[in-house]
């Protein structure tokens, strides 16, 4: 991406800091696998050799002080990690618009997860982190990485024994509809049978079995790629306009694993199934190459993108 020359200076001076930082880190990483790797080495030597004792002892001393430098390694990557997001990511996001913030110890609460109605199957495990937010004209937007999981026990020979499945691991996007809906309306992925629709998953239909919670619109593209649902049929046909569900379906293209959205509240979310990590520094390459921000600006341009996509400035209703 391109930065401004002051932007460009500031970011170079942060990221040769870091680089030095990054270089610490490895370096104790390393040096702790070596000493853990030796104690095994010594201990599993002398075993075999007859000097058990000895072994044991030189072993075991090399085996503390790796523990001692992988404790200190990890402590350490926590500043690195710090660093990065707080400097590095929060800079390149002023370079797309001044108003986007992140915080990365916080994401979509799970209250807001469940809320959203994109999945029947509430959490048993749940966790969430790098939350952005800004306004993108006169909207404000807000996304984050999450990963939701449920658990299902079965009964064995051996005992019980605990499963977990993922829900969705990716990131969930949210704006301000500027419309307050009476209903809750739900667009996920037709075919749930395929691997590319299982993530949306489990206890379908959305809102009962009633086939009349199944809404039909007039666009072939649109119904190949979604089913769906609401609790009420003239707003859903009301939000879902010819022009937006043109704009979802070319959203849905430009994304690996197919999108659900919902409109409840006066917000529309969206989940984007994702198998990468993003904002997370690198270790084993350097700070300095230019293209290792790439992927997250990336993701980054896409999600404030989206508000154009879907033309969410455009205020044709006004709240109520």
């Amino acid at each position: 991406m391109e930065y401004s020359t002051s932007g460009q200076q500031s970011l170079q001076h942060t990221l040769a800091e870091l680089e030095e930082e990054r270089k610490t880190v490895l370096a104790l990483k390393t040096k702790s696998y070596l000493f853990i790797a030796g104690g095994i080495v010594l201990i599993a030597a002398g075993f075999f050799s007859g000097f058990v004792i000895p072994g044991a002892v030189a072993g075991a001393a090399l085996l503390i002080a790796g523990f001692i430098f992988l404790s200190k390694s990890n402590t350490r990557f926590g500043y690195y990690r710090h660093g990065f997001k707080q400097r590095v990511v929060a800079m390149a996001l002023k370079e797309i618009d001044e108003s986007l913030q992140i915080d990365y110890t916080t994401g979509l609460s799970e209250e807001d997860f469940i809320y959203s109605r994109l999945f029947t199957m509430e959490p048993d495990r749940y966790s969430s982190e790098d939350q952005i937010w800004g306004t993108a004209g006169k909207t404000k937007f807000s996304f984050s990485e999450l990963h939701a999981e449920y658990k299902t026990v079965t009964q064995t020979k051996n005992g019980r024994q605990e499963h977990w499945h993922t829900i969705l691991k990716g990131i969930v996007f949210n704006a301000d509809f500027n419309k307050h809906f009476n209903g809750v309306t739900v667009v996920r992925p037709k075919d749930i049978g395929t691997a590319l629709g299982a993530w949306v998953a489990k206890a379908m239909p959305i809102f009962s079995t009633s086939g009349r919670e199944l809404v039909q619109l007039e666009n072939p593209d649109f119904e190949k790629e979604f089913v769906t649902y609401s609790t009420d049929q003239v707003e859903a046909r009301y939000i879902l306009t010819p022009a937006l569900m043109e704009r979802l379906c070319a959203l849905n293209a430009r994304c690996s694993y197919t999108i659900a959205v919902s409109f409840i509240g006066s917000s529309v979310f969206i989940a984007f199934p994702l198998n990468k990590d993003y904002f997370e520094p690198p270790l084993r390459k350097s700070l300095l190459d230019p293209a290792f921000l790439n992927e997250d600006m990336e993701i980054i341009r896409f999600m404030y993108g989206i508000i154009q996509d879907l033309d969410l400035n455009t205020r044709i209703w006004t709240k109520s």
